[in-house]
């Protein structure tokens, strides 16, 4: 019988779990920037292999905080752990072992889950690799390590038959063509905050949801013909915020609509148009009922 487990992918932010997803699946699944904590929702990207199936579960940076946002983020990614079958940790050889470090590890014995590392960017020419070693064999001796570039794919293979060895029996949870079960307004959504977020810093990028707010599919004489005419809002907390996003005479949101439209003509069969505008939702961080909506 073949093989089929959801794996979740933990880590402290800007690890490049995103990045590993991405590459173990072949494709575009779920959105990167340099900005910590891009990812804020539950991504399911899939592999589909002659031994099997795996669904890995991206996951929010793992980060100490006690602010509401923060909060949520944590809390969604110790919650995906209980749909999993294994849990990987990335860890970035980038960055010394931080306080964020000591608390996945601490998440990760308490759950009698198999577990593996992925000590993550060993293409860098200066690494913490033995640093991470000492702590984790302080810390969780019986992990299996595995030293991996997630943006070249270097040590991914071994990774990825460890997975398939951790990985239970049973039938595919999802057909072999889906690489993620991602809703159309969602990938739409994350593909015009990652290029906001590209074309911004400082605290635009963290203070930016994007918001579908209509969908209307116009037919063709064939599928290529078909557009998709969708109309989103850019929303951030302050009115310097939106000024930043519009730019000078509409010059930013514009480049931001372009680049979002040309990459999403890649991912979907039809033509995809987009109208963007901006709003100010003042404080939209500390609002339970949109955060519940939003981070899930």
């Amino acid at each position: 019988m073949s093989k089929s487990g959801f794996v979740t992918i933990i880590g402290r932010p800007s690890s490049g779990k995103s990045t590993l997803l991405n590459t173990l699946c072949g494709e575009k699944v779920s959105i990167t920037s340099s900005v910590p904590q891009t990812t804020r929702n539950k991504i399911r990207g899939i592999v589909n292999d002659p031994r099997g199936q795996l669904v890995f579960l991206d996951t929010p940076g793992y980060h100490r905080s006690e602010r509401k946002f923060n909060l949520y983020l944590r809390d969604l990614a110790e919650s995906t752990l209980q749909e999993s079958d294994a849990v990987l940790y990335v860890a970035d050889l980038s960055r010394a072992p931080g306080a964020e470090e000591n608390d996945v590890l601490a998440l990760l014995e308490a759950t009698a889950l198999p577990k593996l590392c992925a000590l993550n960017k060993v293409d860098l020419p200066r690494t913490f690799e033995q640093s991470y070693r000492e702590l984790l064999t302080e810390k969780s001796a019986a992990t299996p390590l595995f030293v991996i570039s997630a943006l070249s794919g270097q040590g991914t293979g071994a990774l990825l038959d460890a997975l398939f060895a951790a990985a239970p029996e049973g039938e595919p949870f999802y057909d072999a063509d889906y690489y993620t079960d991602q809703a159309p307004e969602f990938r739409i959504a994350e593909i015009i905050r990652e290029k906001a977020i590209a074309r911004t810093q400082q605290e635009v990028p963290h203070a930016l949801y994007v918001e579908i707010a209509d969908m209307e599919m116009r037919e063709g004489a064939t599928e290529e013909d078909r557009v998709l005419w969708v109309r989103a809002f850019l929303n951030v907390e302050r009115d310097s915020q939106k000024g930043i996003l519009v730019g000078k005479a509409g010059a930013q949101i514009r480049d931001i609509r372009l680049e979002a439209q040309r990459e999403l003509n890649q991912i979907f069969p039809y033509r995809i148009h987009l109208d963007l505008r901006v709003k100010v939702q003042h404080k939209w961080r500390t609002r339970d009922p949109l955060l519940r909506r939003l981070l899930k």
